[in-house]
């Protein structure tokens, strides 16, 4: 099993260091982690630091530091425009989607959304897509962590998909598959994801107009909530980040 990610602000310098504070104390009370084991540090933009635990406390481990890397971003570029879900579901597409690779989510309210984030609620809801992007990003052990953005109106989105490398469209009606879309080797992949109750016909012209190309999933309608997750997949192993 390979060893668990621990997040942090900066990477040590030294050949020693000290995992404290809020991760230092899931290493130690949660995992249980013990002298002798291995884990990793991870600043979240590609750097990694692998240790060995030399002490254990309640409340922190003490490392010693024996390989320092710094790994450069994947190619090509996974972001996906999140149509807002309800409750619970917006951090589970998080999740899923850091889970499976993306590089950044956009939160976007899309015309048909149920789920609405007033002005003065736009912080509390990023928050929780970004904790939740942060434990996922540590389940999958990620060196780099998912950008999450600032929510943008539907104009912004065809400004993303217009200078992205690739521009694609989840749209049930669509004829040609996901799985037909030829990918770039570097650049941004723009992924559009719907809401539950769909995309307008203004919304999906927009894209379209911006360069987006409309495709269908597959022969099911998923939950936008797992819609990009199931894209991604397909995305990770047709671009060949995944060989």
């Amino acid at each position: 099993m390979t060893a668990p990610v621990f997040l942090v602000d900066a990477l040590p310098v030294g050949p020693s260091a000290v995992l404290d504070g809020a991760e230092g104390r899931h290493a130690a009370t949660v995992r249980r982690i013990a002298v002798g084991e291995s884990l990793s540090l991870t600043d979240g933009v590609g750097g990694l630091a692998e240790c060995t635990v030399t002490e254990a406390g309640r409340d922190a481990l003490a490392l010693t530091v024996l390989r320092r890397s710094q790994l450069d971003p994947p190619q090509p570029r996974l972001v996906v425009v999140q149509a807002l879900p309800k409750g619970d579901r917006g951090p589970l597409a998080v999740e899923l989607m850091t889970e499976l690779g993306v590089d950044e989510i956009i939160p976007w309210a899309a015309a048909r959304c149920e789920a609405r984030w007033p002005a003065d609620r736009v912080e509390r809801g990023l928050s929780r897509w970004r904790a939740a992007a942060r434990t996922a990003a540590k389940q999958a052990r990620r060196t780099w962590l998912p950008v999450i953005a600032a929510p943008a109106s539907t104009r912004e989105v065809c400004s993303v998909l217009a200078g992205s490398a690739t521009g694609i469209v989840l749209y049930e009606h669509a004829s040609r598959p996901l799985t037909s879309v030829s990918l770039p080797g570097t650049g941004d992949v723009v992924l559009v994801v719907g809401p539950e109750g769909g995309l307008t016909e203004g919304e999906v012209t927009a894209f379209r107009a911006a360069g987006a190309r409309s495709v269908r999933l597959g022969p099911t309608v998923l939950r936008t909530s797992t819609a990009g997750a199931a894209a991604l997949a397909a995305l990770g192993a047709a671009s060949g980040r995944w060989s």
